[in-house]
């Protein structure tokens, strides 16, 4: 006898259909997993014959054969552990086959016939619900998850006994229900780390403002303890919140990547990733044969902070180039190429020199040599999508001793809020959210220049050598100032504030 149940399979950060397809027939006793199964979905036999026996099932002494259909595509995860029991189940008889059609299935089986959570839920059951189905069963610990899926029942699952009873009509497992608008407004928890215990640095505040406003890429060049990590941690408290969409397109991230296990499943803050200097190129994109999302794809709509930016592997560094320009991140692989989501803003923060004390004849040691190879780390490419930059001094004595606590987080975020608000109304017909994704004809569109606003960027063009895309992005920032300013055009004031951020990049590259 032949039943076929619904799941789904990962495949970036989305799913597709899958067809577990269970044949019972005559013949010696046997359980084959065909359709490109990997070793985890190989070992399910052992689990699903254990699970069974130890739920009070009889195993059918048959030629179990199970396809995992479409059987071009590589199968990985133990995620089909359930599909396949409930198909043994449906073929053998115990269970109707006409019921468990209408559901999708996913889960893990543990040997006491327990179901375990599974990596990417809210994908999978986001597919299910676009190829039109109405109910799924999911981990007990997925259901926070999976109810995120608006127009879908779910159905928590604890153990197999459980969905046997339900699917028999004898004991029904009540449908999990979650408020999701109701949970995306929930108060969020208070910001611990807050602009106004940061002394001194005013320059730098005000350019991390406009970065905030704009989404704009930002890198801090000062000695160590000029409170450059500190700010950047700060940051996300004056970041303008999230919308419904981009949060439920960063769960669908994190669930993939197996970052989700918490109750509250639904992640209403922007993300702020701060990798270790020594994490290879791969894990930043995305690795492993089947690949998962990197640290650039786990900060979508947040901040990715590199610390000691010339630190980090060459090829790591060099990899970004892409992302940042395009908004996504192209993996290819054997198996496949996969697309990885990766609209984030970069934060970076680095040292004069070597031993970051560069001026100071007392301090600073180091020769012309090491000075240029240490800066060479990081390309001209690399730097040129950096929009604004920033020399943070060494805070004072009298900076320390201010007794008078700086603006908070919360006065600044209203500016922030306001320009941000200015930029989704200017571009509610563009498919864009900040100044910084325009692209070169929007740029043309809603970043005109008057007579001597064009002369001053020809004369700045000319004497720092600029490139066309230090060029873009000069006109991006500056209309994120004006936008902070609440004025409607670009004036001479703009552009002066934003070339000073733009000549760093002449005074330490070589």
């Amino acid at each position: 006898m032949l039943s076929i149940i619904k799941s789904s399979a990962l495949q970036g950060i989305d799913s597709y259909p899958v067809s577990v397809e269970v044949d019972l027939s005559s013949g010696l006793p046997s359980f084959d997993i065909v359709g490109l199964p990997d070793s985890a979905v190989k070992e399910s036999r052992e689990r699903v014959r254990t699970a069974l026996k130890n739920s009070g099932f009889s195993f059918p002494v048959k030629h179990i054969t199970v396809n995992l259909a479409p059987a071009d595509t590589r199968k990985e995860g133990a995620s089909f552990d359930l599909p396949i029991a409930l198909g043994i189940l449906c073929a053998c008889g115990a269970l109707k086959t006409q019921v468990a059609d209408d559901y999708f299935v996913t889960g893990e089986l543990s040997l006491d016939g327990s179901v375990r959570p599974v990596n990417g839920v809210l994908p999978m059951v986001y597919g299910a619900k676009q190829n039109g189905i109405k109910k799924c069963f999911v981990p007990a610990e997925n259901m926070e998850e999976a109810a995120l899926v608006e127009g879908i029942a779910v159905y928590p699952v604890r153990n197999l006994k459980e969905i046997g009873e339900h699917l028999l009509e004898k004991n029904k497992i009540p449908p999990f229900l979650a408020d999701v608008k109701a949970l995306f407004h929930e108060n969020q928890p208070p910001q611990l780390l807050d602009f106004s215990h940061v002394k001194g640095q005013e320059n730098a505040k005000r350019a991390m403002e406009i970065a905030a406003a704009g989404g704009h890429n930002f890198l801090m060049i000062g000695p160590p303890g000029s409170g450059k990590t500190m700010l950047a941690k700060r940051l996300p408290s004056i970041l303008p919140d999230l919308t419904f969409e981009e949060s439920i397109e960063i769960t669908k991230i994190y669930s993939v990547a197996g970052l989700l296990r918490n109750k509250n499943s639904l992640i209403r803050t922007r993300p702020f990733r701060s990798p270790h200097h020594t994490i290879s190129a791969s894990a930043l994109t995305g690795g492993g044969r089947i690949p998962k999302p990197g640290e650039i794809s786990l900060s979508h709509y947040g901040v990715l902070f590199l610390d000691e930016l010339p630190e980090f592997q060459r090829p790591a560094l060099e990899i970004m180039r892409q992302p940042l320009e395009d908004g996504e991140v192209t993996i290819a692989r054997v198996n496949g190429t996969l697309t990885f989501p990766s609209d984030f803003m970069l934060v970076a923060a680095m040292n004069p020199c070597p031993c970051g004390y560069l001026g100071d004849g007392n301090k600073c040691h180091c020769s012309m040599n090491e000075i240029i190879k240490y800066r060479s780390k990081i390309s001209g490419p690399l730097l040129d999508r950096i929009d604004i930059m920033v020399e943070m001094p060494g805070v004072t004595y009298d900076d320390l001793e201010e007794i008078e606590l700086g603006e908070s987080s919360s006065k600044i975020k209203e500016r922030v809020l306001a320009a941000h608000h200015i930029q989704l109304e200017r571009f509610q017909n563009e498919g864009i959210y900040f100044n910084a994704q325009l692209s070169a004809a929007q740029i043309e569109k809603f970043c005109p220049l008057g007579t001597k606003e064009k002369d001053m960027l020809r004369n700045a063009f000319e004497r720092l050598d600029l490139s066309a895309r230090a060029y873009h992005k000069i006109l991006k920032v500056a209309r994120t100032v004006a936008d902070l300013d609440g004025s409607k055009d670009i004036t001479l004031r703009h552009l002066a504030e934003v070339l000073q951020y733009r000549t760093l990049d002449r005074k330490y590259m070589f």
